[in-house]
């Protein structure tokens, strides 16, 4: 029997992950035939880590995906700089723009999402293109011009204070710009902070040389001046960087007929309206996913392929419980679950440190006696022990306190922050899923440092948080190997 041909319509991180996945469990390319096609002209990459490219600690080539090469290793047929022009659900069938057409026994729409540039007068020209000093932080190249851009001494504006806004402008406040963040909330990071965290946060980057314009939004843009705020103030920038949130991309999947709401609609087994067809990643609008996140998309990878290639046909995906790390020099913080949670309400019970002077904040939820939230700013030991509190689902001390301030020693199964003493199936890199065990097999197996151990397991390959943790486990099998 001739293998399904699948084509996969993205190669960004989802869908080369995806591409991984299948040829995981179908080496030989004996029950998947795979096409991948990518818009962009270069290998997939770790979106994730551009801002440690902006902020000069990473270089573009160190943080691509795939070698020269694996394409044909692993029998998969890669197309770069392969846009889809439309898909024919009834021909089973996509068109390329250069007039190509590829067929199909499964779709797979990975097409990810589109970075949000708000309506403000100047910031786009007539044709809708950004601007002369506008760039929006989402993709390699938009990272490269902003870095072409960045000068020291030179004044910046970022739009917005998420996640990725918060990022550039450390990134960029580290190459010696002068860098201002206009955000129309009142805090930063209203999704994964409370206002209390916010403050703290914007207090702690002050002292690293960024500014803030918060509750404010930008009404107006003139080259070679800067932004004009809704609040009669003036931001003086010769480079506006936009990170004021993404858009599912679902255009290709909206002319095909094909059901989207804020993204393409799936079900459990990533299943658009159309059976044939799938989506995952950015572009995929499931009840337990949070848009923006890297280990939803390799979760969701990781189901698809049990199911396309038959590995596993009961394979569903539940959604996923997400802990977000802002990655930025000098700020170490964590968000995971209801950070927002109030103690008292819907059966909360809520305990708070602050020493905002020391840019520190800790909030931890709990609820029937399991961690339901936290912020985590600028207590790394404290976060290290939450978060595994948080994924195994282990009882919280009696002694909240302690936790809060990483001393604890939990009930049931010790978790700590030593090497020695982490449990084997402690879940390290949660972007891939790796353990302290499988990292202790891959050393065994050769794998004799971190550079090693990323490679065996892909820990620190997605959002880079559990490099200190890989790299001390790496140290501690040194010292007693």
């Amino acid at each position: 029997m001739s293998p399904r041909e699948v084509i996969v319509v993205g190669y960004g991180m989802a869908g080369a992950r995806l591409a991984e996945e299948i040829r995981r469990r179908d080496p030989a390319a004996e029950r998947v035939a795979l096409t991948v096609l990518g818009a962009e002209p270069h290998p997939a990459y770790n979106r994730v880590l551009l801002s440690s490219v902006v902020a000069g600690t990473m270089r573009g080539e160190s943080i691509v995906l795939h070698a020269p090469g694996w394409a044909e290793d692993n029998a998969v047929d890669l197309r770069l700089d392969a846009r889809v022009a439309g898909i024919d659900r009834s021909a089973r069938a996509v068109t390329l723009a250069d007039g190509t057409t590829l067929g199909y026994d499964a779709l797979v729409l990975a097409t990810g999402a589109t970075a949000w540039v708000p309506p403000v007068d100047g910031l786009r020209t007539d044709d809708g293109s950004p601007a002369q000093g506008v760039v929006p932080f989402r993709t390699m190249a938009d990272c490269a011009r902003i870095v072409d851009a960045a000068r020291p001494g030179a004044p910046v504006a970022v739009l917005g204070g998420g996640l990725l806004g918060i990022e550039a402008a450390r990134g960029l406040a580290g190459r010696g710009c002068l860098v201002t963040v206009v955000h129309p909330v009142a805090h930063l990071m209203e999704r994964q902070l409370d206002q209390d965290a916010g403050r703290v946060l914007a207090r702690h980057l002050s002292t690293l040389g960024i500014e803030f314009r918060l509750g404010a939004n930008a009404c107006g843009y003139v080259p070679g001046d800067g932004l004009k705020l809704d609040d009669g103030g003036h931001v003086q920038a010769d480079l506006v960087v936009v990170s004021a949130g993404v858009r599912a991309d679902t255009t290709l999947a909206a002319a095909a007929g094909i059901a989207v709401d804020r993204g393409i609609v799936v079900d459990d087994a990533l299943r658009t309206s159309d059976p044939r067809v799938h989506a995952i990643g950015d572009c995929a609008q499931h009840p337990g996913t949070v848009a923006g996140v890297v280990q939803p998309a390799w979760e969701q990878a990781a189901v698809l392929a049990d199911l396309l290639t038959g590995t596993d046909v009961s394979a569903r995906y539940r959604g996923t419980p997400v802990v977000t790390r802002l990655k930025a020099r000098d700020v170490d913080l964590a968000a995971l679950g209801d950070v927002h949670a109030r103690d008292g309400h819907d059966g909360a019970e809520v305990v708070c440190l602050t020493d905002a002077a020391r840019g520190r904040y800790a909030k931890l939820a709990i609820r029937e006696e399991r961690v339901a939230g936290a912020i985590l700013l600028g207590v790394p030991d404290a976060a290290a022990m939450i978060i595994q509190h948080f994924d195994h689902g282990i009882p919280v001390p009696d002694d909240r306190l302690a936790l809060l301030l990483g001393r604890a020693m939990p009930r049931g199964a010790p978790v700590a922050a030593s090497p020695a003493d982490l449990p084997a199936g402690a879940v390290v890199c949660r972007c891939n899923s790796v353990s302290k065990a499988r990292l202790v097999a891959a050393w065994r197996a050769g794998a004799t440092d971190a550079a090693a151990l990323a490679s065996a397991t892909r820990a620190t390959t997605g959002c880079g948080g559990c490099r200190d943790a890989v790299l001390g486990i790496a140290e501690w099998l040194s010292a007693t190997s």
